[in-house]
């Protein structure tokens, strides 16, 4: 059909070079279009700049009627599409138009040109207005106007290369769109997708989704478009530099667009056109300076669990180990579909490692690989290496530490499925509170706890939250609560009580200003959606509003008699080489210490021994709590150390 209709272009070009001919002085003048000559400048001044005769109407067919009907083109406007993109497919055209334009180094049409090829008048404003940048040809990215420098009659008319090998029946993508758009693969049944579908079926050409953590807004938005009939173009807003060529990539392939993350200072009007539905999504609402068209909105909750589960099956199909559900090891994971895709791509090269099957710890490692790594500059991570049986406390506590796992691995079900949710705009997270003196496995637990879930532990550094300038801490705990809804890890607020204390009487500015810092962090606390801990050794300096937020306390005690003897022997451990002569129902008996003392004056009485080339006797383990003690400003007396006090003198003197 394109050649068809461009042996008709060249049957009025014929004409029309016939008629430049009959009124041309110097036909023969090799140099003509070079310079200009007297007699042709008589002679311009006695012609006319008529359209050429010849010119008929004749409909689109075939690709090239497709694209005319979905980018709003006319028949004018198809005419011009065609004069402009002869030289394109038949080199002959740039000799023509060479000719035509009386300029040998002028190889395509000019506007002017165009319009008289087409049967209109230069100086015709609908002719005119075809080519401006609000007409369909070029808003669309069909036909590229060049030179703008010049008058708009001899501004040359360029067809892209895209739109010529589509024409000519190249579906391949744009190489200028590689950079920042993607073509999805299969699309996800997600809840949502179907009204969204009725509304772009019923010629909703705008929708805004708000992503949550895990909610797969993306594939939301792919999955609402191929129920509607449309294939989507994946577009990154961040590194987006040419959007008209986004839209005319969705025209010639009959898409709509997904764009996204996008930001405050984003703008929407250049991506929206008649014909192609734009499916914006970010995190945040819907901001009306993005363009004045009204969006259809939609919030993007979490995929639920029965769609997990489907797609980690189906993406670790024939590879898991024996006996392995992937979908309830990972069922505490706020992951999205692409999230789960990647995950289960990462642990199936990580199992390769071994003897290739998938087991519970390929899968959690996978999981965690889709963490930003935004968190890791406000928190410091630690990956957990030690487990339940690494715990020494009394039972109560366990069973709290325990209840807490489990709230953070059923919440999906109890929230979601139960709908246990509370409203009033409250998160989906999980907090406790951890209060107990120093050393008394506070941190360790909650390394516990992560470990137990197969996540990642961020202790938050308080030295990049707490700033002298008003607002600035709120600020700093936002981004810390924004990157962590996003993590899938257990966030550690430890000295909890210098940013979550008492709000007081307001005597000063100080105390209205800290008032509101602690008024905030209430409210945030309320929306957070991951898993968060407080640990503190002074519960008492708390404010009492934020244990009613909170989902379990837990106390840590200072350790009895048994559990101090079990911290001995943990701590010293199984690879320690130990003396005949080591007592430890004396140790626990006579030295009432906390755990993280035990573990350090353990440490400490190991360097002892290994710099004296020997093992671990009751000397170097009297030694070393005298050390502690020392630290913890204790007397070193005869009531604890009893018949070993000569060898605590010894150590500290020496």
């Amino acid at each position: 059909m394109i050649f068809e209709r461009l042996a008709a272009l060249e049957r009025r070009i014929r004409a029309a070079v016939a008629s430049r001919r009959a009124t041309d002085p110097s036909p023969d003048d090799p140099f003509r279009g070079l310079y200009l000559s007297d007699e042709v400048i008589d002679a311009l001044l006695d012609s006319a700049r008529d359209p050429f005769a010849g010119y008929v109407d004749v409909p689109a067919d075939g690709r090239l009627g497709r694209l005319a009907s979905v980018a709003c083109l006319s028949d004018v406007d198809v005419e011009l599409l065609l004069v402009a993109l002869a030289p394109d497919v038949d080199s002959r055209f740039e000799q023509f138009y060479g000719y035509l334009n009386d300029d040998v180094t002028r190889r395509r049409a000019t506007a002017g040109l165009a319009l008289r090829l087409c049967g209109l008048a230069e100086a015709s404003s609908t002719g005119r207005s075809r080519l401006d940048r609000g007409s369909p040809l070029v808003r669309s990215g069909m036909v590229v106007v060049e030179d703008l420098d010049r008058p708009l009659l001899s501004r040359s008319l360029r067809v892209p290369d895209r739109v010529v090998a589509h024409l000519l029946g190249d579906d391949r993508p744009d190489p200028l769109l590689a950079d920042f758009v993607t073509l999805p693969g299969e699309p996800v049944p997600l809840p949502g997708a179907e009204r969204l579908a009725r509304g772009i079926d019923r010629g909703v050409r705008l929708v805004y989704l708000r992503e949550h953590p895990g909610g797969g807004a993306a594939e939301l938005a792919v999955a609402a478009l191929a129920q509607a009939g449309f294939p989507a173009l994946l577009v990154d807003s961040a590194r987006m530099t040419d959007a008209v060529a986004v839209v005319r990539e969705a025209l010639l392939r009959g898409a709509g667009v997904v764009v996204g993350s996008v930001d405050p200072s984003f703008s929407l009007d250049p991506l929206l056109h008649d014909s192609v539905p734009l499916v914006a999504f970010g995190s945040g609402a819907w901001e009306p300076r993005w363009t004045r068209v009204p969006p259809l909105q939609h919030e993007a909750l979490q995929v639920p669990f029965d769609v997990r589960a489907s797609l980690w099956r189906t993406s670790l199909e024939g590879r898991l180990a024996a006996g392995v559900d992937p979908a309830e090891v990972t069922a505490h994971f706020v992951l999205g579909p692409t999230q789960i895709s990647r995950a289960a791509s990462a642990a199936a090269v990580s199992a390769l490692a071994e003897d290739g099957a998938v087991d519970v710890r390929h899968l959690r490692a996978g999981a965690r690989s889709q963490n930003a790594g935004g968190l890791q500059r406000l928190a410091r991570r630690i990956e957990p290496a030690v487990s339940w049986r690494d715990l020494v406390l009394p039972v109560p506590v366990t069973s709290l530490l325990q209840e807490l796992a489990a709230r953070a691995r059923h919440r999906d079900r109890v929230i979601d499925e139960w709908r246990m949710r509370p409203g009033g705009g409250r998160g989906r997270g999980v907090t406790a509170l951890f209060a107990g003196d120093s050393g008394t496995g506070k941190t360790m637990s909650a390394e516990v706890i992560a470990a137990s879930l197969g996540l990642d532990l961020y202790t938050v550094n308080l030295a990049t939250v707490v700033d002298k300038y008003v607002g600035e801490t709120e600020k700093n705990l936002e981004r810390i609560f924004v990157e962590a809804a996003g993590v899938n890890g257990v966030l550690l607020f430890d000295e909890a009580d210098a940013i979550f204390g008492k709000r007081s009487e307001v005597r000063d500015a100080h105390d209205r200003y800290a008032n509101i810092e602690s008024a905030y962090l209430l409210q945030r606390m309320e929306t957070f959606d991951g898993i968060a801990v407080l640990a503190t050794n002074l519960r008492a300096n708390l404010d009492d509003a934020f244990t009613r937020r909170l989902d379990v306390i837990v106390d840590f005690p200072l350790p009895d008699v048994p559990l101090r003897r079990n911290l001995w022997d943990r701590c010293l451990g199984d690879a320690v080489p130990r003396s005949s002569d080591v007592d430890l129902d004396f140790l626990a008996g006579s030295f009432e210490l906390a755990g993280g003392h035990i573990r350090s004056a353990a440490v400490t009485a190991a360097y002892l021994a290994a710099a004296g080339d020997h093992v671990v006797g009751m000397v170097e383990l009297i030694g070393a709590v005298a050390r502690e003690y020392r630290k913890l400003g204790r007397l070193v007396g005869e009531r604890e150390f009893g018949r070993y006090l000569d060898f605590a003198t010894e150590r500290l003197v020496g």
